[in-house]
């Protein structure tokens, strides 16, 4: 029997969307399966623990952004949203992977700061993933998930932020929780 790929959305203001993006990989790895992870909004310039986790497992780790939005202007955020899609866009071609993780998509979607639609066009981000390769299953995270995005999916869980130390606490990122 032929696998189909499923479309799985992670999204919320809550914690936990990569957290169940790395969920998902785990047992992909565990089953035998080619994954690949990308993500859109961290910088390679930093070490996340989700990424020395999965290098260490074997698995394809990218990340093709540059960080926050307040970080860098708008041009060097344009450049690397453009840079990142003609990445994502021949992953999402290649026939050889089982599983394939767009961390922050959703995030970097939602962007409206500043326009984004000509270096990460919605319209061509939802056909490349409709005409991804049957087998392929997919998932997406990040805050704001679109609409059209929930709709073509199979499973869409959203996260929802009912306590975190940041607001109630005054607790800043810590490494092995956040990074």
């Amino acid at each position: 029997m032929t696998r189909k790929g499923m479309l799985l959305v992670y999204t919320g203001d809550g914690k936990g969307k990569t957290t169940a993006s790395l969920g998902v990989t785990l047992r992909a790895i565990g089953r035998g399966m080619n994954v690949k992870y990308f993500q859109f909004i961290k910088s390679p310039e930093r070490t996340y623990g989700e990424q020395i986790a999965l290098r260490k497992l074997g698995v394809e780790t990218v990340q093709l952004g540059i960080g926050f939005t307040w970080t860098k202007t708008p041009e060097e955020h344009r450049e690397a949203l453009k840079k990142a899609w003609q990445t994502v866009k021949k992953e999402l071609q290649d026939e050889t992977t089982d599983l394939l993780v767009l961390d922050e998509l959703n995030n970097a979607l939602a962007i409206s700061k500043f326009p984004i639609d000509d270096v990460l066009p919605l319209a061509e981000v939802l056909e490349a993933i409709r005409n991804r390769p049957a087998t392929m299953h997919l998932v997406v995270t990040g805050r704001s998930a679109h609409s059209d995005l929930i709709e073509m999916a199979d499973l869409v869980s959203t996260v929802d932020a009912t306590k975190h130390y940041y607001s109630e606490q005054d607790v800043t990122a810590m490494k092995g929780l956040e990074f």
